[in-house]
């Protein structure tokens, strides 16, 4: 006896599953997974065509996965044998609208893993003495776009090598060209295929009694004969199962189309019935007296559409580029027509962000997997965005059902093309501050599948407003050398954008700081006409990655006045220790050289060091004696209205008078110095090379004296150890006092120089 006929053989005797009503005998082999049953796979592969009901099959199990949601079944009425023990539920990492790095570390989080590196996370879980249950649903819905394939990713660096730990008990429902590579990564017998439409696991009567329930009026179905009649129905149900062939969404589809508009169909005529999701659009069409073109033309901007779906205002502009004449006479009669393929998505006004219906990022028990939350549904991962009123979005009922429609059409990337050039069109003078949420975060993807990205990639003020993971995910499935020089510069940039979940003035200033090291200052200054408040003004930098320490002193007039200066007298310089033999550069002093401070990274020990003076306010070297450089003094130390404090990967400016920090800078490479001038420019070394900012940030109003016997707070003793009376700037730069910090948000918190989650 096959599995499904044992599966048929317990239906008289057992209530079926309340949600999933049938998949008996897949139920069984997932129940023996979570029981590890002896024999049973370590790794189980769910997989099958696009609306078989693997995600309704995975949310009805970890509704029994869930000790608290399985209070809620009538588990004594259901087989034994579908039914897995009362045990903790299983982590349930939702990968709808996450990058396969986003997933891991969600996983990661969720465990509390101290991993730094990817490599890491599965090593701690090969280490664990405990097994771990891990129940990943709705893969062919990763990623934050749709033509990057992330899928392909989760499947290769996520689900593979979990697969392969041996301590993971795995669940995955993935697409069917995925399956086999997973399954094909482990030995034989660690694995198990469960293909939802081959025979050995067809439930044939689970859909028509799935077909029969949708019939009934206790499921919302309308007065009509073939739904008021039991018999009626039943004979209807049985033709709509044999129809569709296994396929639960054509059947879904089907049973919609008839509730919106059941006059002219004659149940005893299986021509009227479908056997695709295509052909329920077209019969449904026919029906109304509609031609099947007009409606396919209408729903292919929702096919077509990213995220959670489209906002409404945008489905007619949208019609009209696709089809190429004016739809708008056909959407406002046409609701009828469309009615049983869309639904709307309201979102909330505090929480403008698509997916905010789903269980985004869910990891516990059956939230992912939850009936509400389940293959019907898209989402998405990134950070919710503020709005004044709430949204509305209108999306397709099933991803198969887009899937469907964009497979019909003859030229996807022509389509796209249009779409993208409507959303472009769509933005009030080109100003993305006016443009609505889906317009900046979504119109990469659409130039993405339509060939056009990289002639995109030319505009700062998209690069700030627009969503940091939807727009790295689409910049990165493009071929490098397809990228422009500004896409380049977005490129290496948007980790720090994407791991520190940056505001959007912070976003814009550590672009400009970016165009700043690649030379492309137009861009730089772009970003300055936007009308956010930047916390700074890159001045300029320099390419030094073996720069050792930074210093900011002055050289009197005697040594080069500085014209710009009020007084003329002395010229603002920065002191670089570079190696020795760097252009420019001239050799330490040699008399009462200090050792170097614990603070600056040492040169290293067998490469001779000079100092490099450069200009602090201009993008220009300076020939002078490093010996006549001179620090401000100790007053203009103290009546200084910042301070600082730096760790590896972060530094903080405050105000002195209350300790407030006023902006943090994170970078991409470790700091190795840094230094700031009483009027506020800040000068940082990197890995990278140097770097020099104007605070912009208002200086706040100056605290008041001290009496003599208050102690200083924390935030002004340290400022107050970057002082220095005014004498000659000492061989190597005197580091500011570090202060170290638990606020991850300061440090730009990441999981180590792969971590990308946001």
């Amino acid at each position: 006896m096959n599995a499904s006929d044992d599966a048929a053989g317990t239906a008289a005797r057992y209530a079926p599953h309340p949600y999933v009503g049938g998949r008996t005998a897949a139920l069984r082999a997932l129940a023996a997974w979570r029981m590890r049953w002896p024999g049973a796979p370590r790794v189980v592969v769910l997989t099958g065509s696009p609306g078989s009901g693997s995600s309704r099959l995975v949310a009805g199990f970890l509704m029994l996965c869930d000790p608290d949601y399985r209070k809620q079944l009538p588990l004594d009425d259901l087989d034994p044998a579908t039914v897995p023990p009362d045990l903790p539920a299983p982590a349930v990492p939702s990968p709808r609208g996450l990058t396969a790095a986003q997933v891991l570390w969600l996983l990661a989080d969720h465990l509390g893993l101290a991993a730094g590196r990817t490599a890491d996370v599965f090593s701690e879980l090969a280490a664990r003495e405990e097994p771990l249950t891990v129940v990943v649903p709705d893969v062919n819905l990763a990623g934050p776009v749709r033509a990057a394939n992330e899928p392909v990713r989760l499947v290769r660096e996520v689900l593979v090598p979990l697969a392969a730990t041996p301590t993971v008990h795995l669940l995955a429902d993935v697409p069917r060209e995925l399956a086999a590579e997973l399954a094909g990564a482990l030995p034989r017998g660690q694995v198990q295929v469960i293909d939802l439409d081959a025979p050995e696991w067809a439930d044939p009567e689970g859909l028509v009694l799935h077909a029969e329930t949708a019939l009934t009026p206790e499921a919302g179905a309308p007065d009509l004969p073939f739904t008021t009649d039991p018999d009626a129905r039943r004979a209807l149900a049985e033709a709509l199962a044999r129809r569709a062939d296994g396929s639960r969404l054509t059947v879904h589809l089907a049973v919609r189309s008839l509730f919106a508009h059941p006059e002219g169909f004659d149940p005893a005529d299986e021509a009227q019935l479908p056997r695709t999701v295509g052909d329920v659009l077209d019969l449904h069409a026919r029906r109304l007296g509609a031609d099947p073109r007009t409606l396919r033309q209408m729903l292919a901007p929702l096919a077509f559409a990213e995220g959670d779906g489209l906002p409404v205002q945008l489905w007619h502009p949208l019609a009209n580029a696709v089809a190429g004449r004016d739809m708008g006479r056909v959407i406002a009669d046409g609701m009828l027509l469309a009615a049983p393929f869309v639904e709307p998505v309201t979102l909330p006004a505090d929480g403008g962000d698509e997916g905010a219906d789903a269980d985004e990022g869910a990891v516990d028990g059956v939230a992912a997997g939850h009936p509400e939350a389940s293959g019907d549904e898209h989402a998405s991962g990134a950070p919710k965005t503020s709005g004044d009123a709430p949204r509305t979005l209108i999306r397709l009922t099933h991803p198969g059902l887009a899937a469907e429609l964009r497979a019909g059409t003859a030229d996807p990337r022509d389509a796209q093309t249009k779409i993208a050039m409507a959303l472009l069109e769509a933005v009030p003078q080109q100003d993305w501050s006016q443009a609505d949420p889906y317009v900046r975060d979504y119109l990469a993807a659409h130039t993405l599948e339509a060939g056009l990205l990289p002639q995109l990639l030319t505009d700062p003020g998209l690069f700030t407003h627009a969503d940091p993971t939807r727009l790295r995910t689409a910049v990165e499935a493009v071929p490098l050398d397809q990228l422009g020089a500004p896409a380049r510069t977005y490129l290496r940039t948007a980790p720090l954008l994407t791991r520190s979940e940056a505001p959007l003035d912070m976003r814009a200033a550590l672009l400009e700081t970016a165009f700043v090291e690649d030379g492309l200052l137009p861009y730089a200054e772009a970003l300055h006409g936007l009308g956010l408040d930047l916390p700074w003004r890159t001045l300029w930098s320099l390419p030094l990655p073996g720069v050792a320490s930074v210093t900011a002193g002055f050289l009197p007039a005697q040594e080069g006045a500085d014209p710009a200066a009020p007084d003329g007298t002395r010229r603002p310089v920065a002191a670089l220790l570079v190696p020795a033999g760097t252009p420019g550069s001239r050799p330490l002093p040699t008399a009462d050289a200090p050792e170097p401070t614990a603070d600056a990274a040492p040169a290293p020990a067998t490469a001779p060091t000079a100092l490099l003076l450069h200009d602090l306010l201009r993008p220009v070297p300076v020939d002078a004696d490093p010996a006549q450089v001179l620090r401000p003094s100790e007053q203009e130390q103290a009546a200084a209205p910042y301070g600082f404090s730096r760790g590896a990967d972060y530094l903080r400016v405050w105000a002195r008078a209350s300790g407030e920090v006023v902006t943090a800078l994170i970078s991409d490479s470790p700091f190795r110095d840094a230094d700031l001038t009483p009027d506020g420019i800040l000068l940082v070394a990197t890995e990278r090379g140097v770097t020099a900012r104007q605070i912009l940030a208002p200086a706040p109003a100056a605290a008041p004296a001290p009496t003599p016997d208050a102690e200083p707070t924390d935030a002004t003793a340290a400022a107050h150890a970057t002082g220095a009376t005014e004498a000659a700037i000492p061989a190597q730069a005197a580091a500011p006092t570090t202060v170290p910090s638990t606020d991850a948000a300061a440090h730009g918190r990441t999981h180590g120089p792969e971590g990308d989650h946001s």
